[in-house]
């Protein structure tokens, strides 16, 4: 449901404020929008086609669980466009501010690129290349996105023969990749949890059970009473706090709680550790 959503945001993005005003997005769908702008091919049918190869390189690099749920986005934002520029033919919004439909295309298509990728799945195109270089090197999906996605807005310039529909490209390509970025690392934000109390047992087995996530028991001081306590430390997705707190206060209303924000976690459960070619190191030191 939430890739569907992602390609239902994408799709509005693209076919009702990108498109129709000659302005470029980038990957698959910035190829199939100059091919259709050069022959008139519609542009679901590009897009299917070329993203069939590129799923093929995926399924063997990413693995078949992301790439079924790619499939199931291509497919699905294949179908979105076929219907909307079906049911769209000759409206066109925002014709005399192509900066405001810049801007409000490309947050639609970053919100739906960021859903998309946080659920493990992708729209396709340089998606996926972004996903393969994410998997093995700790660089942002967003940054990857819009590297790749530059020859492919300039290359609009071929068809469109105006340098200022080009800038409203790169306009796109940047707020696109921000969004992506702020909408992917919201998903994965963690949270640290210290939480004193008397029942820090039935605390403990409520957050193994719900929502599943592992505690560490800490034996304690206090300064000033000098009374030894036990202290849970506890890992866990900003999603989750709400129950945290709540099965806390349901436990122990008179727990103490302190909660603070992590810059990353690595580990089961949470994100990999990703480091470059052991091997590499060791020939640059050598150097």
């Amino acid at each position: 449901m939430t890739i569907a959503l992602g390609m239902l945001c994408y799709c509005v993005g693209w076919t009702i404020f990108l498109l129709p005003n000659n302005i470029t997005t980038g990957g698959v769908p910035g190829i199939s929008s100059i091919v259709y702008w050069a022959t008139g091919i519609p542009v679901h049918y590009t897009y299917f086609i070329i993203n069939f190869f590129l799923l093929i390189l995926a399924l063997k690099i990413l693995g078949f669980k992301f790439c079924i749920k790619t499939i199931f986005g291509v497919c699905t934002l294949t179908l979105f466009v076929w219907i909307m520029r079906t049911l769209t033919t000759g409206f066109m919004l925002l014709h005399n501010q192509p900066f405001m439909a810049s801007v409000i295309g490309a947050s639609f298509c970053g919100t739906g690129v960021g859903l998309a990728l946080s659920s493990n799945g992708s729209t396709g195109g340089t998606d996926i290349i972004a996903a393969i270089v994410n998997k093995y090197r700790d660089i942002t999906l967003g940054r990857v996105i819009l590297i790749c996605d530059l020859i492919i807005i300039t290359s609009s310039y071929l068809v469109l023969k105006d340098w200022e529909k080009v800038v409203y490209g790169y306009v796109t390509l940047y707020i696109c990749a921000f969004v992506v970025d702020q909408v992917v690392n919201s998903a994965r934000q963690s949270v640290q949890f210290f939480i004193i109390s008397s029942k820090y047992e039935e605390i403990g087995h409520r957050i193994n059970e719900d929502p599943r996530r592992g505690v560490t028991v800490i034996n304690a001081t206090g300064f000033y009473s000098g009374k030894e306590v036990k202290m849970l430390f506890v890992l866990a997705k900003k999603r989750e706090s709400p129950v945290i707190f709540r099965l806390i206060k349901e436990t122990d209303p008179n727990a103490f709680v302190s909660q603070s924000a992590v810059i990353g976690v690595y580990g089961e459960g949470f994100d990999n550790i990703k480091v470059n070619n052991i091997k590499k190191n060791k020939k640059q030191i050598n150097k």
